[in-house]
């Protein structure tokens, strides 16, 4: 076994297609930038709010006011710079850090594709991408037509991981036998033309597309891994991610997966779309420089591959720490982000905080607007953690105002998956007594019905 692995951490391949990896990965996240930017979400997302959710251990990391364009900037050149590929190495360290960065700046925008990206950008750190086909190349006179092996073989790997831990997710009796929650969300697509007041309404759809993700996700990586297969699964990829880009508003995560998914393609295929790029570029009448081809070796690649494995051993294991969690998990989310659970619950929520003076046994309520958007206030009021801390910010700011010996206490309601809505926080708690930490938050009230599956 030690002598197998020895061969294949030695085994050579193609590099063009980590190259058009690269390429496509640049372009999809300069347009992303781009995108999010045209829209007005870093003013309305980072800018306008007076308060922002902060992950735990991470409070430090806040936007900077109207200097976090500058950060966008930053990101968006470094992915133009990565599509490039000039200065490589310092532009995807630099989009991993402003891209994350971003990420952690407002818990509320946690979606899994932004964490699947600074997850993927932090593996590229790792990976020779400019090694062909880039502006490096060509600066350094030298390019690599060969590359080790595992650098291709590890983006495929974590394709994979993102897509069996989405399909494993979906295996609870919410999503197969209930069709929840897309029970709820497909019907209000009635004006999409041609299926939506017909197929979208009808139950047996709903059904047959929760089943028919659940075994796309669990079989599409294999599907690409095989070769007799593998234009089949493009397809299916392709029809998959524009068919829900059509029903949802999930932005450019779709065309990011149908990119991503190329990689798994022979290297003759990306010989052929690099040709084209060589094809559309030239009109710049380059002049042509003659580049010395060489086979790339990492100097130090015992270092590196203990550090991947590491890395790959998270990505299998943290979606899993649900597990050391004593309720349902759809109910209290411990445990339920960075774990590819995607689009799997609809929650609905209210929480009305009540303010006591605990000497005079004065009391009023909060009206929630007054310190956070309608975005923030709909996730705050369906997750726990958001609504210890932002009982912990209106402490901060009660005590500014001069309040003195306050507890405060959270009429909670929230509606799961289409079930009557129920009380969520217990009421007698006094929320300024609770910190937040990394166990089981007793405070939150048991689930009253089961959901069984992973």
């Amino acid at each position: 076994m030690p002598s197998k692995l020895n061969t294949y951490f030695k085994a050579q391949t193609n590099a063009a297609p980590l190259a058009v990896f690269r390429i496509g990965f640049g372009v999809m996240m300069l347009a992303s930038i781009i995108r999010f930017w045209s829209y007005g979400w870093i003013e309305k997302l980072y800018i306008e709010p007076k308060f922002h959710f902060s992950y735990y251990g991470f409070e430090f990391i806040k936007p900077i006011g109207n200097y976090t364009y500058l950060i966008f900037i930053i990101c968006g050149l470094s992915a133009a710079f990565i599509a490039l590929g000039l200065k490589y190495r310092i532009a995807i360290i630099t989009f991993f850090l402003s891209f994350t960065y971003i990420e952690l700046m407002d818990k509320t925008t946690y979606l899994n594709h932004y964490y699947f990206i600074s997850v993927l950008s932090l593996l590229m750190c790792f990976l020779p991408a400019s090694a062909y086909f880039s502006l490096d190349a060509i600066i350094r006179k030298k390019q690599y037509h060969q590359i080790p092996k595992w650098t291709i073989d590890a983006i495929k790997l974590l394709l994979g991981i993102v897509y069996v831990y989405a399909g494993l997710a979906k295996i609870n009796s919410d999503w197969l036998f209930k069709a929840m929650p897309l029970k709820i969300w497909l019907p209000s697509k009635y004006d999409l033309p041609f299926i939506g007041d017909n197929i979208l309404q009808q139950e047996w759809f709903h059904i047959a597309m929760s089943w028919s993700g659940m075994l796309y996700d669990l079989s599409i990586p294999f599907l690409l891994l095989y070769k007799r297969t593998r234009v089949f699964a493009f397809v299916l990829v392709v029809f998959f991610h524009i068919f829900t880009r059509v029903l949802f508003p999930i932005g450019m995560f779709p065309y990011v997966m149908i990119v991503g998914t190329l990689i798994f393609f022979d290297a003759k295929v990306h010989e052929r779309l690099l040709e084209v790029f060589r094809k559309l570029f030239k009109f710049l009448k380059l002049k042509y420089v003659k580049l010395e081809t060489s086979t790339y070796s990492f100097s130090n690649q015992n270092i590196i591959l203990p550090i991947l494995g590491l890395f790959f051993a998270i990505q299998l294991l943290l979606p899993f720490r649900y597990m050391l969690y004593p309720n349902e998990l759809f109910w209290t989310e411990e445990g339920y982000r960075f774990s590819w659970r995607v689009m799997l619950m609809e929650k609905a929520g209210y929480a009305e905080f009540k303010i006591v003076d605990a000497k005079k046994g004065q009391s009023f309520s909060v009206n929630n607007s007054d310190f956070l958007t309608p975005f923030q206030e709909k996730q705050m009021s369906t997750q726990p953690d958001f609504i210890l801390e932002y009982a912990k910010y209106l402490e901060q700011h009660l005590k500014a105002q001069g309040h003195e010996n306050i507890e405060i206490y959270v009429d909670s309601y929230v509606a799961l998956n289409g079930r009557s809505s129920e009380r969520y926080i217990d009421p007698k708690v006094d929320l300024l007594k609770q910190t937040e930490s990394f166990k089981p938050k007793n405070w939150i009230l048991p689930f009253k019905d089961e959901i069984k599956g992973l």
